[in-house]
């Protein structure tokens, strides 16, 4: 009767153990934000085939699923795969085969790292990214004598931080056919005693675009994966490119294809003839990791080079309002094809009449469509009147660190009154119920951490200011989360499939060195994305 017994409980054992559903991974143990619709916390969570199967406790997850793998958190932090809702993806790969001049304290301090980059890469055409004469004790655009002095025969062109300035040199100028007579809209030459200083900003850089040598094949693979690398290192699993051309969005679907790139790509294709003529036509693309069903629109310049459009002029040079980098009546013309298409318009706005010119054309062409999700991209200094639009379905797309960035200079550029309206992030959220957060890299640092910090608590790493910059439009923590999440995955159309922990959605998730929605928020910009997976597999 013994032997009977102990046999029928083998038995049950057995089909107990052998019952369990199998699953490709688990992980157990963990502090888990699942971000779902309010916002639970999980212990454990099982993946099979690249997708969750099932989140909730370790002791439930464990006693229903069999993983190949288990990964035993150990009590940390577990949230889902970080979203960048506008970067650039591509130019952050081409940025690392350029002279980095971020953090250059002096035009002299420029200066010297183009000549050393120029001795240890020698090229027949010298490019940098990232100089800021706003964080220069002499506060005012270079002018280019020592870069004709340095490279009288080499062209030189330097683009400023934020990408809507160069200064280049006269060898860079000659190739490019650039006077003191010529004339482009949508920007400047800026001169001094009428001669061209060597600064170009907005629509003339396009004049030296035209002579930079192109990228080989080969180089734009290297840069895919090295800013592939870099995202990935912070926790990013999903990026919207803010402006792509057929060639590269096709490349980047060959290498996703061939499994040589991971990272999913949210692609706004630039805005020229051939490409939309390719595009609309075509209508979405849609694949695991590629999504292309978005226009990216350049409304006018930024703040910092004095190229956002303002209704009134610039509090610190008298006369001057900015430009429309895309004319107003080609901006509707625009929103009216792209209404009739799949397509989605996402348009950058910097200035107050840029935002309204661009609000006003979504408003008409959108009359009577429905969940169209079209975005401003930055949505940066805003009347007040003019918040009301967001409440009509339009998703401002914005980034913190800019905040943080610009709040040194930004009230010398708009004024005590104006400024009210610039980065409000808050009162966005409240107008438009929801805010897509980003970085803009390498316009700003890739790290979402310093978005999170920046986001949440407005002062820079050395807690500049005390009580923090126009706190009235600080995020909470949650609304911030959010932002870089379930949010952004929204606004991508993609909230079905990414942006929280729930069953059936990607398993896209990073394990955190600390407690992000914890932490003194001081310790923020210094967390780490100890492990990052994407569908599942650990890239980090």
């Amino acid at each position: 009767m013994k032997k009977l017994l102990l046999l029928t409980w083998l038995v049950i054992f057995t089909s107990c153990q052998t019952s369990k559903e199998p699953a490709d991974l688990l992980v157990v143990n963990a502090n888990i934000y699942t971000v779902n619709e309010t916002f639970d916390k999980a212990e454990a969570l099982a993946v099979k085939d690249g997708m969750i199967l099932d989140v909730g406790t370790s002791e439930f997850i464990s006693g229903k699923y069999e993983g190949k793998e288990v990964v035993d958190a150990g009590g940390k932090t577990v949230i889902p795969g970080l979203i960048d809702a506008h970067c650039h993806f591509y130019g952050l790969g081409l940025n690392q085969l350029k002279v980095d001049l971020v953090g250059t304290t002096s035009y002299e301090e420029v200066l010297e790292r183009v000549r050393q980059f120029s001795e240890e890469n020698p090229t027949n055409f010298i490019q940098g990214r990232g100089w800021d004469q706003n964080d220069w004790e002499v506060k005012e655009f270079p002018t280019k004598e020592e870069l004709d002095r340095l490279f009288p025969d080499t062209p030189v062109a330097l683009e400023r931080v934020d990408g809507h300035a160069y200064l280049v040199n006269q060898k860079a100028l000659d190739l490019a056919g650039i006077t003191a007579e010529t004339q482009v809209s949508g920007g400047e030459i800026i001169k001094k005693d009428g001669k061209i200083t060597g600064v170009l900003v907005d629509n003339p850089m396009y004049m030296i675009d035209a002579i930079v040598p192109p990228p080989t094949r080969e180089m734009d693979i290297k840069a895919l994966k090295d800013a592939e690398a870099l995202c990935i290192d912070y926790g990013l699993t999903t990026v919207n490119d803010a402006g792509l051309m057929r060639g590269t969005i096709e490349l980047i679907d060959s290498l996703h294809q061939a499994g040589d790139l991971s990272m999913r790509v949210y692609a706004m294709v630039s805005n020229s003839p051939e490409n939309l003529d390719h595009f609309l036509p075509k209508g979405i693309v849609k694949t695991d990791r590629l999504h292309v069903r978005s226009v990216k629109v350049y409304g006018d310049g930024a703040l910092g080079s004095r190229g956002a459009a303002l209704r009134e002029p610039y509090s610190d040079q008298p006369g001057h309002f900015g430009a429309m980098v895309t004319p107003v009546e080609e901006i509707e013309d625009l929103a009216m094809r792209l209404a009739d298409s799949d397509y989605q318009m996402n348009t950058h706005a910097i200035g107050d009449s840029a935002n309204i010119a661009v609000l006003r054309a979504y408003k008409k062409a959108l009359e009577g469509k429905q969940d169209r999700r079209w975005k401003i991209e930055h949505a940066q200094v805003i009347s007040a009147p003019d918040f009301d639009y967001f409440k009509e379905g339009i998703i401002p797309s914005v980034q913190p660190t800019h905040a943080t960035s610009d709040m040194y200079w930004a009230e010398d550029r708009l004024g005590e009154e104006r400024v009210q309206g610039a980065y409000a992030f808050k009162t966005l959220l409240d107008k438009a119920g929801m805010v897509a957060l980003g970085t803009d890299f390498p316009v700003e640092r890739v790290s979402p951490f310093l978005t999170f910090y920046a986001s949440v608590g407005r002062q820079d790493l050395e807690g500049y200011p005390e009580g923090g910059f126009q706190m009235k439009d600080a995020l909470s923590r949650e609304e911030t989360l959010k932002g870089m999440t379930i949010w952004a995955a929204y606004s991508n159309f993609e909230e079905d499939e990414k942006g929280s922990l729930e069953a059936g959605k990607m398993a896209d998730f990073v394990i955190l060195s600390g407690d992000i929605m914890m932490v003194p928020l001081k310790e923020v910009p210094d967390l780490k994305a100890e492990q990052v997976f994407i569908g599942g597999e650990r890239k980090k």
